[in-house]
């Protein structure tokens, strides 16, 4: 009983000694953005360069993937959330630049 509790006791501590090599990991994800005040997104320029700006984000998202296949998969699923967000963003400008040139008239 006493080799048992010792192999449990082993397995804990490696346990244990691996959750900061975990943290690293989730650490460089947090760290992650894509910076876009700077940039007209109504433009072909401003949304290249968001592209670009997106790609090197998602390079740096999915380095912590083991295999080519995970970090394939991982920055393709980047990709599409952030062309879901710069849609919508470009439809809330777009929106906004609308009204600001809708005049009043009776």
């Amino acid at each position: 009983m006493t080799n048992f509790a010792v192999r449990i006791a082993g397995a804990a501590t490696l346990a244990l000694a691996a959750l900061p090599m975990v943290a690293l990991a989730t650490a460089a994800h947090a760290e992650t953005t894509v910076k876009v005040a700077d940039l007209n997104l109504l433009s072909a320029e401003g949304v290249s360069t968001y592209h670009h700006r997106a790609d090197a984000a998602g390079r740096k998202f999915c380095l912590p993937e083991r295999t080519v296949a995970s970090r394939a998969s991982c920055r393709n699923g980047v990709q599409v959330e952030l062309s879901e967000k710069l849609d919508a963003i470009r439809n809330a400008k777009f929106a906004a630049q609308q009204q600001s040139q809708t005049f009043a008239a009776r």
